[in-house]
């Protein structure tokens, strides 16, 4: 098992500098953007933080992930994608959990951390607005 985890953090160290380096700044950067897109549209419909609310809303919870599934879905799949392809030119084989683990943190972290602050920012814009 540490010898798994040891080729794990070794891999995820070389992705940084190997082909498709690119991805390490865009797929954040676009989740972060969806973030925006989707807290905005929470603050305009009245909808608490994200976060927050899937943590301690049972009620909504399942329509909560849905929405934020749906906003994510596409920048995770495509976080994936690039990851499986930089996997065989760089590493010639391919491994799918560290495919997921790497889409995690570029692209659904990003979005799950930003959507809630996203929220609040424009609500305070919404009540300033005369």
């Amino acid at each position: 098992m540490d010898n798994i985890l040891s080729d794990f953090m070794n891999d995820l160290i070389l992705r940084i500098d190997g082909p498709l380096h690119f991805r390490f700044i865009f797929q954040p950067l676009v989740a972060v953007w969806f973030a925006f897109r989707d807290g905005r549209r929470d603050a305009r419909k009245g909808y608490p933080p994200y976060g927050w609310a899937v943590l301690t809303d049972r009620a909504h919870r399942q329509f909560l992930i849905q929405s934020g599934w749906k906003g994510i879905s596409k920048v995770f799949v495509v976080a994936i994608v690039l990851d499986l392809v930089y996997q065989i030119i760089a590493l010639r084989t391919f491994h799918l959990l560290g495919a997921l683990i790497v889409a995690v943190f570029l692209a659904l972290l990003p979005y799950v951390l930003l959507r809630g602050p996203m929220n609040r920012l424009m609500r305070s814009r919404v009540r300033r607005r005369p």
